[in-house]
């Protein structure tokens, strides 16, 4: 099923991230996971694709999986980063003889080592550009888009970061789905300025539950997510405590959910890390939210 069909029907949702095994000796370890999160029946499931391509044959191997034997809709990731144009074409015929339908296209995060790297010769230098060879293949696709609801940290400012997420959506995109954050007026601004853009796909808002204090530096790394007082505060009562802090950390993003939800957000993507437990939680937290 396309995510677009779904989207169409207002009603709300969870969905999960899932993110493949950089080796095959951990391959049965995650795909036993991503089972246990299939058999609660998310709206959707995404696949992460790794850097450079490294892991795309276990994204495409656990999507079609988690389509084929536990009937959820899946979203497999692809990056362009630093990839030939035949590399990128035979992945997505490869998505399409699998009957993936639904693509996430992403740049990607450049490998360390090419990070500085005169990217002028390559054939994909931003995520538009695989939008528009995703729209070329002649492929039916939904492709979904990311967005950041602070600021892109390569971008100069928001206004910069606008422009350049219309030209995305302009190029194809069906969706957005928004990176972590934490204080959810963010998110709430970030979709008036976008709206008086002239964007106007539905947005998934992307929740991270920080359940290890060690997350938060890397969230913040990645993102350059911005943290609440009373996030701060948070992690620095439980983040000794590594059962307090999943608890903690489940709490907040379950008390995130539940204000988008009365915000009139009809779509949460809880990026859960391969930790079936935690979506498991989240999920029953919300069990007669998302009835209504």
């Amino acid at each position: 099923m396309k995510l677009t069909e779904h989207f169409e029907k207002q009603h709300l949702s969870l969905s999960f991230e899932v993110f493949p095994p950089k080796t095959s000796s951990t391959f049965e370890s995650v795909k036993h996971a991503t089972e246990a999160m299939a058999l609660l029946h998310p709206a959707f499931m995404s696949v992460t694709y790794g850097a450079g391509g490294g892991t795309s044959q276990y994204t495409l191997e656990i999507a079609k999986h988690i389509q084929e034997q536990y009937g959820v809709p899946t979203l497999a990731h692809l990056t362009c980063v630093s990839s030939t144009r035949e590399t990128v074409r035979a992945r997505i015929q490869e998505l399409k003889e699998s009957g993936i339908e639904n693509v996430m296209a992403l740049r990607g995060d450049l490998p360390a080592e090419m990070v500085g790297q005169d990217r002028s010769h390559w054939d994909y230098r931003h995520a538009v550009d695989l939008i528009r060879e995703l729209k070329e293949s002649g492929a039916d696709f939904c492709i979904g888009g990311a967005c950041y609801p602070e600021i892109h940290p390569e971008s100069i400012n928001q206004a910069e970061d606008i422009y350049y997420l219309k030209e995305k959506v302009d190029a194809g995109l069906s969706f957005l789905t928004t990176q972590m954050f934490f204080d959810n007026n963010l998110l709430y601004n970030f979709l008036y300025k976008i709206r008086e853009a002239g964007i106007s796909v539905p947005v998934v808002a992307g929740i991270m539950p920080i359940t290890n204090a060690n997350q938060v530096d890397r969230a913040i790394k990645l993102s350059g997510s911005f943290m609440p007082q009373r996030f701060k505060t948070l992690v620095d009562k439980f983040g000794s405590d590594p059962f307090a802090m999943k608890q903690a950390g489940i709490a907040y993003a379950t008390d995130q959910i539940i204000d988008l939800y009365a915000n009139g957000i009809t779509n949460v993507h809880v990026y859960s890390m391969n930790k079936p437990e935690v979506a498991a939680k989240i999920q029953s937290n919300i069990s007669d939210i998302l009835k209504t």
